[in-house]
């Protein structure tokens, strides 16, 4: 079924700067009719009009291997906070989800981000998706309102590339900043000073947590990233 669908480029229509990518990472995908979302873990040119930022083979994999190894998870563990998955194609590298529309930044739209008016409950039931990774043990870094789709009344959350554990060796920001736009990184040094988090030295996954929820008041709520923060601490 999904191979007879029709799939085109999906950007996010932001006014005064028009159609922008959804994704700085992979290339988003969506269906004609608006009810399969997809992953494309591929560095297309035309879809990132020439400011392709993942460039190397080796980062992209490890990408798309982050991505499927937590979103499978969380549907095994949480199937009810991730989109229902409709297909993983190892070979293309794709993902393909099942959706209700346009994703949740878009539809409260992106210049007033009226979140209440999409969902009313959207803080408890994304505090939940946020216990939820914490009883994991996921870092969950990507956190734009773009990362999330409604369904039925339900949050879902996408967007698992940009996780960590502590099983794993401990990063730099330095070493991620391509996974992050220019605008958030002008927005994170001050937070990072601040914090006295050194960009060049490898920091805890936990402040790294931090720092996201500190980062994404510029999208959300103060006081709800503070709420956020607190399942972390």
């Amino acid at each position: 079924m999904l191979m007879q669908t029709e799939f085109e480029y999906y950007y996010n229509d932001v006014p005064g700067k028009g159609l922008c990518r959804n994704n700085l990472i992979y290339t988003s995908l969506i269906s004609r009719d608006r009810k399969t979302f997809c992953q494309w873990y591929h560095n297309d040119t035309d879809y990132h009009r020439g400011q392709n930022q993942i460039v190397d083979p080796s980062l992209m994999e490890e990408k798309w291997q982050r991505e499927t190894r937590f979103l499978i998870e969380m549907a095994w563990k949480y199937p009810d906070l991730v989109p229902k998955i409709l297909e993983i194609d190892q070979i293309q590298k794709k993902i393909y989800f099942e959706i209700d529309g346009m994703d949740f930044w878009q539809r409260a739209d992106p210049v007033r981000q009226d979140y209440d008016s999409v969902l009313p409950d959207w803080r408890s039931q994304m505090l939940r998706i946020f216990r939820a990774h914490r009883s994991l043990g996921i870092y969950k870094y990507s956190l734009h309102p773009s990362s999330y789709f409604v369904v039925d009344g339900m949050l879902k959350s996408i967007n698992y590339f940009f996780c960590y554990t502590d099983k794993d060796i401990k990063i730099s920001l330095k070493s991620v900043m391509s996974h992050i736009s220019e605008d958030r990184q002008a927005d994170l040094f001050p937070k990072m000073a601040a914090m006295g988090i050194d960009v060049d030295s490898p920091t805890p996954f936990k402040t790294i947590q931090l720092l996201a929820f500190e980062s994404f008041k510029t999208n959300f709520p103060t006081d709800f990233m503070d709420l956020a923060k607190e399942i972390y601490v």
